[in-house]
């Protein structure tokens, strides 16, 4: 009975069950979560970006200034009147130009990357051609004793300044040499442009000249006071020009 006794006391113990592979598989699924979480950021990032596009887009956010804009404040003075001309030209006709000017300036010696500048320019601009009124006297108006019959004299018409329009006058092209652009960094007023459109200006009045202008001056002239002259009651109106200009 002791040997039996003995002998059951000294059995070996079980060895220790070894873990499933479910289990193994359990653990390796809950450390998965927590070791990508780098992944998960940028996703969340990109859809955070994508509300904020489309909530623009939806006009659901207050709108926003750009930070590094700028803005624009007018400090300009009172405009003050210096003088007051009354005038006595009929303004009969007004003519609009357009000249694209070509502005080559080259340096001796030298090539035009280094010295040397070309601007093209379109210039538009009008023309004014009146008839002068104001030197109108006695022997300038004639009429019958009956007062059906006038006869006036009026002097030729004459060109006005031509005026250059901001608003449809701009720089094409301007090429400028490296020694001009060092210029300009030294210069009160760098890319001065008031050499080309004093060119515009020029071309444009002798454009005038050439035209028919003054004609159609003289003519709209004649048509405004004979329309004038029968409302006053004259049936035979005669206006005359020098023939000599």
């Amino acid at each position: 009975m002791a040997l039996l006794r003995s002998r059951r006391t000294t059995t070996p113990p079980a060895p220790p069950e070894a873990p499933s592979p479910q289990r193994g598989s359990e653990r390796g699924a809950g450390r998965r979560p927590g070791a990508s979480w780098w992944i998960k950021l940028p996703a969340a990032l990109v859809v955070l970006i994508l509300a904020v596009v489309l909530a623009g887009r939806l006009d659901l956010l207050p709108k926003l200034q750009n930070p590094f804009g700028t803005e624009t404040e007018d400090r300009t003075g009172p405009t003050l009147l210096q003088s007051i001309k009354d005038m006595s030209r009929y303004q009969a006709a007004t003519g609009n130009f357009q000249v694209v000017v070509d502005l080559d300036k080259d340096a001796k010696f030298l090539p035009d990357a280094v010295r040397g500048s070309r601007t093209l320019f379109v210039g538009a601009g009008e023309v004014g051609a009146y008839v002068d009124l104001g030197g109108l006297g006695k022997r300038s108006v004639s009429m019958s004793d009956d007062r059906r019959s006038a006869t006036v004299r009026l002097p030729h018409a004459e060109l006005g300044k031509p005026a250059l329009d901001s608003d449809r006058s701009y720089a094409v092209t301007e090429e400028r040499g490296l020694l001009d652009r060092l210029g300009d960094v030294f210069s009160d007023n760098p890319g001065d442009e008031r050499e080309v459109h004093k060119v515009a200006v020029q071309h444009i009045g002798e454009a005038a000249k050439k035209s028919d202008l003054p004609a159609r001056a003289e003519k709209n002239t004649r048509s405004m006071l004979e329309n004038l002259l029968k409302s006053l009651g004259f049936d035979r109106i005669t206006i005359d020009f020098p023939k000599s200009r």
